[in-house]
């Protein structure tokens, strides 16, 4: 079974563990400039969301790379960035339509989450569950997409 990484942003105080978590397990520095997972602030909604890669199925990241640097890793099935093909073309970056690969300007390859070989730091470092890694059936994905597929008859108010 695979397994991928449940984000609950309801459960997110905005502490940033996991993004120090990310960037001294991959870098071995506390450096969140350096970290594969971001927490975004919205201020106005008074909100934290983490993001990071979502591992999708068909990765347009991995599908777009000319070099063949992306690749799944049979164990965890993460799309994984191989820096020594890497070319640093920044073709992924382009092609994630989430925003989730970054070029890394000091090595001149692009990162991203590769899920910590199966143990990410980030959901073992976030203090409130608000990251957790479950098997990839619960992380509710086919209830997000049939949400996002609803036909909204309400009109809109801009606000």
């Amino acid at each position: 079974m695979q397994k991928s990484l449940h984000i609950d942003a309801n459960k997110c105080t905005g502490c940033l563990q996991c993004e120090l978590a990310c960037s001294f397990d991959n870098y071995g520095s506390f450096n969140p400039s350096r970290s594969r997972i971001k927490v975004f602030n919205f201020e106005h909604e008074g909100r934290k969301v983490p993001y990071t890669c979502t591992q999708c199925a068909d990765a347009w990241c991995m599908n777009a790379c000319p070099v063949d640097a992306i690749r799944i890793d049979a164990a965890t099935g993460a799309k994984v960035v191989y820096e020594a093909t890497c070319v640093g073309c920044k073709v992924c970056t382009i092609a994630c339509p989430f925003g989730t690969i970054n070029y890394v300007a000091e090595t001149g390859k692009v990162q991203k989450c590769d899920l910590c070989g199966g143990e990410p730091a980030c959901a073992a470092a976030c203090p409130t569950g608000a990251i957790t890694y479950v098997d990839a059936d619960w992380t509710g994905f086919d209830r997000m997409r049939a949400w996002a597929g609803k036909t909204d008859t309400a009109p809109r108010v801009a606000a």
